[in-house]
């Protein structure tokens, strides 16, 4: 079988003015973008606002393992699956970030037949919307800093110099770090504002530091705004620091809000791409899981759903990490939940989880994890179980999508299919990545039964739980803990965050992906844990509160053996080596 870059090169691809007229996108709702993609207005969504509304289907997974579960292959393949057997599908996902293609992940337009295309585009900027978030996010960091180096440098003489409030800004108290969409640890913590002896023309010495641009709480505000009135409105919301008496200062408050939104405006609307089997795809923000909420926009879902009648998207990670997010953070803000969830499991995946084998990132894998292994794969099927009865719990229908690998035994599937089906769960083989949608007929079919029984969806917490219950809660209900174990920093920043009125905001917990609990090492269905916090951080503007449990970066490091070693373009400035 080809390479997935070869076959994205080679597909026959509708011109993006087809796509847009068989999803039912008007000519003047377009603004092209080349040839294979191209930006919906919103006046779409104007146009469509009384439409009747598709079902949403969030594919999610098992905790994914280094050898990769298969979740945007299975996401595509779903849709070109669904659209084989009749149905008016659209499928919605997350612009990747570059930071991961050049670092181990590698690319996220799928792979073999289940691909949106073309790929390098998908994966190499794009529109440049996470540009455009990064260019927002620093021209806020720099606002910042300037606002509080002027009020220092003019003191009471501020207002009447410029006209502008005195915000009285700590400079200690700065929270608004910089953003780069590139992984590079060097920058986490470095110290700005350096200045020859006895000089401050370069600003205020302090320490700072930098994220990945997806670890925005830009990109979140982007993912969670219904439309461009709310983004305006939430990037005002946005903190970027406190004053010396404690109070919150906003983008608002200095004045740089509308020109954050300025630089947006065309980022705000999803890209039109298609599928090798030309599914139309709306590919919108770009945010991780694992620090951030990991879930396609909503903008890009208020579109789809109104023009087609099922969509499909997809949650970062494991369905305790996007799916769990999806749920408790996006719907809220949608105002609208998932009608049926797919659980993907593979043969390798489960065995990985059973803990029998000592994987990491980067690192050969053994030949023996692709073998028959009965103990392995008991052992690893109660993550699948956990998973299944966590989709469950929210009172969404789960099927369960068995990705099937070349090296997989019949006797291994239909042993892990049985043991699904007593569980009382839908299931299906699925063998999207090498048939396409021919492959995924069977998992359409799952999931169209799945959605005609009703959902009875519901949140995992209240919105007017204390912030304390919420973590309780979710270290308890939503990954099957005994509890949490708060730090003296993490309690200081629960009675701060309520006593200036955000205590009813929902959680985003930025946990590792590698296991349901917060330690990586701690595989299957783990019970006997206790979640540490260790502290808290108010997103205002995406509306949700960020808690840091474990040790959870927000800015990646490069590995060893990266994956930009592989990738060059060729005298023709074809690109090559991008899915190695």
């Amino acid at each position: 079988m080809q390479s997935d870059l070869i076959i994205s090169q080679q597909a026959k691809l509708l011109p993006i003015a087809d796509v847009a007229e068989r999803a039912g996108i008007l000519a003047d709702e377009l603004i092209p973008q080349g040839e294979a993609k191209a930006k919906v207005k919103f006046s779409l969504l104007q146009r469509l606002d009384n439409a009747p509304r598709g079902k949403l289907v969030v594919v999610t997974a098992i905790t994914p393992t280094p050898l990769g579960e298969g979740k945007t292959v299975t996401t595509i393949g779903l849709s070109q699956g669904l659209k084989a057997i009749g149905q008016q599908v659209m499928a919605c996902i997350r612009q990747p970030s570059m930071g991961p293609v050049f670092g181990v992940k590698g690319g996220a337009a799928g792979g073999g037949y289940s691909q949106v295309a073309p790929m390098e585009e998908l994966n190499l900027h794009l529109t440049g919307d996470i540009h455009a978030v990064s260019a927002a996010h620093n021209l806020a960091a720099a606002a910042i800093d300037a606002r509080v180096y002027h009020e220092q440098r003019h003191g009471e003489k501020f207002e009447a110099k410029t006209g502008l409030p005195n915000l009285n800004i700590d400079p200690e108290r700065v929270v608004w770090d910089r953003v780069v969409d590139m992984n590079d640890r060097t920058l986490r913590r470095v110290t700005i504002g350096l200045n020859a002896p006895g000089s401050t023309a370069n600003g205020l010495e302090r320490e700072s530091g930098f994220d990945i641009t997806a670890a925005s709480e830009l990109m979140a505000i982007l993912a969670l705004a219904n439309d461009l009135a709310d983004l305006r409105a939430r990037l005002g919301k946005v903190v970027l620091a406190y004053s010396h008496d404690g109070k919150p200062v906003t983008a608002e408050d200095i004045q740089v809000a509308g020109a954050m939104a300025a630089i947006l405006r065309d980022a705000a609307q999803p890209t039109l791409m298609q599928t090798l089997e030309g599914v139309p795809t709306l590919v919108h923000a770009g945010p991780f899981a694992n620090i951030a909420h990991g879930n396609s926009s909503i903008i890009a879902d208020r579109m789809a759903l109104r023009l087609a009648d099922v969509v499909v998207t997809e949650g970062g990670f494991g369905s305790d990490m996007g799916f769990e997010k999806a749920c408790n953070i996006k719907a809220r803000a949608a105002g609208k939940g998932p009608d049926a969830a797919v659980v993907v499991a593979t043969l390798r995946g489960l065995k990985a989880n059973s803990g029998q084998y000592d994987l990491r990132p980067g690192q050969a894998l053994p030949q023996a994890i692709f073998e028959p292994d009965a103990a392995a794969l008991e052992a690893g099927f109660a993550n699948l179980k956990w998973h299944i009865e966590n989709v469950q719990r929210y009172g969404v229908p789960a099927v369960v999508a068995l990705n099937r690998f070349p090296q997989d035994t019949d006797e291994e599937l239909a042993w892990l299919k049985g043991q699904v089906e007593a569980l009382g769960a839908r299931v299906a083989i699925s063998e999207a990545f090498a048939k396409g949608g021919a492959g995924a007929t069977e998992l359409a079919h799952q999931v169209m039964d799945a959605l005609a029984q009703p959902a009875d969806f519901q949140f995992l917490y209240e919105a007017e739980q204390s912030i304390e219950a919420k973590l309780l809660t979710m270290a308890e209900a939503g990954y099957g803990g005994n509890g949490i174990e708060l730090s003296d920093k993490a309690r200081a920043d629960i009675a701060r965050l309520e006593a200036l009125g955000f205590g009813h905001l929902p959680v985003c917990m930025a946990k590792t992906p590698l296991s349901i609990s917060h330690d990586p090492a701690l595989k299957g269905a783990p019970s006997d844990f206790v979640v540490p916090v260790r502290g808290l951080r108010l997103c205002a503007g995406a509306g949700f509160i960020y808690v840091l449990t474990g040790n959870v970066m927000t800015m990646p490091g490069l590995p060893e053996r990266p994956g930009y070693l592989n990738i060059d373009i060729d005298a023709n400035g074809n690109i090559t080596g991008l899915d190695e």
